[in-house]
C-alpha cells in the first residue's frame, strides 16, 4: 500500500518550513519540547485522512500571518495500480528519486512513480484538497483524490481515545482487517427488547475472522480481553448505524473500557494485521499509558525489529525506553532554525548508537554536556542540586543533558561530541587536563562550534578541588573520602608521599594555621584520583562532596576555579529550553 516519500511543509502552526523524505518503514521524531514534532503528524493527518469537514483557525497559521497560506503537500509513492491509471491520474503523475528527494513533473527512467496531494488553506479558512502537477496547471486541469481513495490512503491515528477503531464503521481498522459486514437491521426490533446476546449470536457467525484476528492480536500482544473477543449491539448507542456494532470482551464488557495502554497496544496490533489494506500509522508520545514491557510490544506490532518495514509509521516520544528499543536509522531529530525545520536522521554509527544505548535521555535534550567520566557527571550534579535549592533554574530545566564518556581516552568526549554535533546539538565538552586531547580533534570540535572546559595546569578534577578549596573545605573532603573507604585513606597519603606524610600532620596544619601548603595540597589530589582506587570516583560520591562541600564553598576558595564552574552554568542558561 501507498508510502510517503517526501513531506513539505509551510506556514503551520509553528512550521514555517519543513521538507523532509522520511523512511517506509518507523519514523520516530525526537528532539526538546515545543520543536513541532505533533505538528508535523498533525499535518500528514490533515492532508491524508478522509475528513469531509476540517476548522482552521487563525492560530494555524505560522506566526498568526495569515496572508501567507498553509501548504501541505505529501509525495506518495508505491501507488496501488487504480491509483496509477493512465486514464484517471495521467497528467497528475511524477516522478520520484529516492537517492535525491528530487520530484519531477514527468516519471522518467529510474524515477518511481508518484502522486502529490497538497492542502492549502487561504485567509478564507476554507481548506482544499489537489492533486499537484505543473503539466495540470499549464492546461488549467484541477483534480483531487475521489473520496474511496482517501478512505483507502487514509492513516491510523493511534490516540487516547479508542472508540472510534473498536467500532465498525467507516475508517476503522475493524473494517480493515477482513471484508466481513455484519447486519445490524435484522436485530433492532430485539435490540430494543434487550437483544444484545441474541445479536451476538449473530455476528458471531457474521464476523467470525475479524472476531478471530482481533482474539489472536490481544493474545499476541498480552491484553487481556478473555478468550474470545464478541461483537454485540453497543448498548450506549441512541441511533442503530455502523457505530451500533462494537468490540466485547467474553464477559460482554465493551473494549473501549480497557486502559489506555492496553487500548492503543490492540489498536497497534490490529493495524499491522490490516497492512495490506492501510499501512500509514501515527502516534503522538507512543509511550503514552505503557509501561517499559509494553512500549516494546508496541513497537514490536508496528513491526520495529522487521527487515522489511510492514507499515510506514510516524511516532513521536520523549521516553528514553522507546530510543533504546530503535535503531538510529529509525530516529530522526527535528531541529528548527531562524527560517526552517529540519529533520536529521540519527543513524548508526559506533559513537550514534552506543550514545543511544546508554543515553537515550540527552537525545530529547536541547544541549548536551560531555563529560570525560563519572566524577565530572556527579560534580555537575551535585553543583546544580545546590543551585536550585538556592532559586536558580535546574539544569534539566535549562534543557541540558549530561553525558558520561567513561574516562581513560582524551580523544573519546571528541568523537561523542561531534555525533551530537552532527544532530545540530549545542555540546560542551568538560574534562580533564593531565592527559591531553589530540590537538586537531579538539580544534575542529571547536571549530564546529562546540565549546570545551578543561581543569588547570595539568590538573584532574580531584587535583583542582584540593588546591582551589578552603583548608577547611578540603579538611571536610578527607572526612568524607574516610567515611567511605575508611584506612585506605591512610595508606593512598602514605604511599603517594613516600611515607612523609600522615593525616594527622594536614589535620594539624590545618587546625594550627588554617592553612594547607601548595605541596601538601598536591599530595591530596593525587592521593585522591588513584586509578581505580579514587575517593569520590563515582556519580552519587561526587555528587554528595559536590552538593555539600564544593558548592557552599565557591564563593571563599580560589576564583578562578569558581569562574570555570561559572562558565559551565553560564553556557547552560544561554541554550534554548
Amino acid at each position: 500500500m501507498a508510502r510517503i516519500r517526501k513531506i513539505e511543509i509551510a506556514n503551520f502552526r509553528g512550521i514555517q518550513k519543513l521538507v523532509w523524505c522520511p523512511s517506509p518503514g518507523i519514523n520516530c521524531l525526537i528532539g526538546p519540547g515545543d520543536s513541532s514534532k505533533s505538528t508535523v503528524l498533525d499535518a500528514i493527518d490533515l492532508c491524508l485522512g478522509a475528513r469531509r469537514n476540517v476548522q482552521f483557525s487563525d492560530t494555524d497559521f505560522f506566526g498568526l500571518d495569515i496572508t501567507t497560506p498553509i501548504s501541505i503537500t505529501l509525495t506518495l509513492g508505491d501507488l496501488h495500480d487504480s491509483m496509477m491509471a493512465l486514464e484517471s491520474f495521467g497528467v497528475f503523475l511524477r516522478g520520484y528519486h529516492a537517492n535525491t528527494g528530487v520530484v519531477e513533473d514527468e516519471p522518467s527512467t529510474g524515477a518511481e512513480v508518484v502522486l502529490c496531494l497538497n492542502l492549502t488553506v487561504a485567509s478564507d479558512l476554507e481548506p482544499s484538497w489537489t492533486l499537484v502537477s505543473d503539466r495540470a496547471a499549464q492546461q488549467g486541469i484541477v483534480k483531487t483524490l475521489a473520496w474511496k481513495d482517501r478512505v483507502a490512503l487514509s492513516p491510523t491515528r493511534i490516540g487516547v481515545l479508542a472508540d472510534f477503531n473498536f467500532r465498525w464503521q467507516r475508517g476503522s481498522v475493524l473494517n480493515r482487517i477482513s471484508e466481513e459486514r455484519a447486519d445490524a437491521s435484522a436485530a433492532l426490533v430485539d435490540a430494543a427488547r434487550n437483544a444484545r446476546t441474541t445479536f451476538g449470536d449473530q455476528a458471531e457467525q457474521q464476523l467470525e475472522e475479524a472476531l478471530g484476528i482481533v482474539t489472536a492480536t490481544a493474545q499476541e500482544l498480552g491484553v487481556n480481553i478473555g478468550t474470545k473477543a464478541k461483537a454485540l449491539l453497543d448498548s450506549h448507542s441512541v441511533s442503530f448505524g455502523g457505530g451500533t456494532i462494537s468490540l466485547h470482551n467474553e464477559s460482554g464488557i465493551p473494549l473501549r473500557n480497557l486502559g489506555i495502554g492496553s487500548t492503543r497496544l490492540l489498536v497497534a496490533g490490529l493495524q499491522r494485521k490490516a497492512a495490506s489494506q492501510a499501512s500509514i500509522v501515527l502516534a503522538d508520545e507512543l509511550e503514552y499509558g505503557l509501561e517499559p514491557h509494553r512500549i516494546a510490544r508496541f513497537l514490536g506490532s508496528l513491526g520495529a525489529k522487521e527487515d522489511i518495514a510492514p507499515l510506514q509509521v510516524f511516532l513521536t516520544t520523549h521516553s528514553p525506553v522507546a530510543l533504546r528499543e530503535l535503531s538510529g536509522d529509525q530516529l530522526f531529530v527535528l531541529r528548527r532554525s531562524s527560517q526552517s525545520h529540519e529533520a536529521c536522521r540519527v543513524g548508526v554509527d559506533d559513537d550514534i548508537q552506543s550514545t543511544i544505548r546508554l543515553h537515550p535521555e540527552a537525545f530529547l535534550a536541547g544541549s548536551v554536556v560531555v563529560c570525560e567520566g563519572a566524577s565530572e557527571i556527579g560534580l555537575l550534579r551535585g553543583l546544580d542540586l545546590y543551585r536550585l535549592e538556592q532559586g536558580n533554574l535546574s539544569l534539566a530545566a535549562l534543557g541540558v543533558a549530561l553525558v558520561d564518556c567513561g574516562g581513560g581516552v582524551a580523544d573519546r568526549p571528541y568523537a561523542r561530541g561531534k555525533a551530537f554535533q552532527s544532530l545540530g546539538y549545542r555540546v560542551m565538552i568538560l574534562r580533564d587536563d593531565d592527559i591531553k586531547p589530540t590537538l586537531e580533534v579538539e580544534q575542529d570540535f571547536v571549530d564546529s562550534g562546540g565549546t570545551v572546559i578543561t581543569y588547570r595546569a595539568g590538573r584532574a578534577l580531584e587535583d583542582e578541588l584540593f588546591s582551589s578549596l578552603t583548608p577547611t573545605a578540603c579538611q571536610r573532603l578527607i572526612n568524607y573520602a574516610q567515611e567511605l573507604h575508611g584506612d585506605l585513606i591512610s595508606e593512598h597519603l602514605r604511599t603517594v608521599s613516600n611515607n612523609t606524610l600522615t593525616l594527622q600532620q594536614i589535620q594539624d596544619e590545618i587546625q594550627s594555621t588554617d592553612r594547607l601548603s601548595d605541596e601538601h595540597r598536591t599530595i591530596l589530589g593525587k592521593a585522591a584520583r588513584r586509578k581505580k582506587a579514587g575517593w569520590f570516583k563515582s556519580i552519587s560520591w561526587m555528587e554528595g562532596v559536590a552538593r555539600t562541600i564544593v558548592a557552599p564553598d565557591l564563593d571563599l576558595c580560589d576564583q578562578d576555579f569558581r569562574a570555570l564552574m561559572d562558565q559551565v552554568f553560564k553556557w547552560a542558561a544561554d541554550g534554548p529550553r
